[in-house]
């Protein structure tokens, strides 16, 4: 007689030998994202609560970044050895993704060789721990001269696009994307996003939220595994991208 039970069996087991072979019985980790780096991203003026805000469990994450640190002091501060403990913490659970976003302050201190060297070095760290780098390029700062942004981040934009490509790391340019839109939507609206009068570099909530966004859905372009543990907001999303001002809470 014919026994369909063993037919279903010899059909499942195959079944689940093909997905093994092609990756498909092992799924992607729900990403953990520790974020290093400076004011721009720090709890307070930066973007980096925003991003944190947006993600879905089992996703999660942690800031670390800190005010007015270089790839030096944060190490200096012990924040990088926090940084990789995250990593080997979280890894067994999650992807252990860390951004790397400096370069405010590294270019009143270092020169672009030594900032290049140790971003690479954090890079090199970061692997071996077990984790994911992304570099990410410096938000703008939002000063104007002649109607343009003074792009004044620029090298250290370039140099750490060099040092993510030649780690063989993603990197997010923030600091084009952070550019273009703050050209598009002038000095007078950029204003609106300081966190106090005239502080061109800091974020009040409606920077936090814009720049936030900014970030994720170019984490999302990078990365379309990780848009399940992203929220989104296409409304916002779209504003950005045809460069129209936002308070990103209307």
């Amino acid at each position: 007689t014919f026994d369909s039970s063993q037919l279903i069996m010899k059909f499942l087991t195959i079944a689940s030998v093909a997905l093994s072979i092609f990756g498909g019985v092992q799924a992607a980790k729900s990403p953990f994202f520790i974020l290093t780096g400076d004011s721009t991203v720090a709890t307070g003026g930066g973007w980096g609560d925003a991003l944190l805000n947006g993600t879905k469990k089992p996703g999660g994450g942690i800031n670390l970044a800190k005010n007015g640190a270089t790839t030096v002091s944060f190490r200096d501060l012990g924040l990088w050895d926090a940084a990789l403990e995250n990593v080997k913490a979280q890894k067994a659970k999650h992807e252990a993704i860390v951004t790397i976003q400096f370069g405010h302050n590294d270019q009143k201190t270092l020169t672009l060789e030594q900032y290049s060297d140790n971003l690479s070095t954090m890079i090199g760290e970061v692997k071996a721990a077990g984790g994911t780098a992304t570099i990410i390029t410096s938000l703008t700062r939002r000063t104007f001269k002649d109607g343009k942004v003074v792009e004044n981040l620029s090298k250290e934009r370039d140099a750490a696009i060099v040092v993510a490509n030649k780690a063989g790391v993603k990197y997010l340019d923030l600091n084009t994307a952070s550019t273009k839109y703050v050209n598009a939507i002038g000095q007078e609206n950029a204003d609106k996003y300081n966190e106090i009068e005239g502080d061109r570099t800091h974020l009040n909530m409606s920077g936090k939220i814009v720049f936030g966004r900014m970030v994720a859905d170019m984490l999302v372009q990078k990365r379309p595994d990780l848009a399940r543990y992203i929220k989104s907001n296409k409304k916002l999303s779209q504003l950005i991208r045809d460069g129209v001002f936002t308070t990103g809470q209307e």
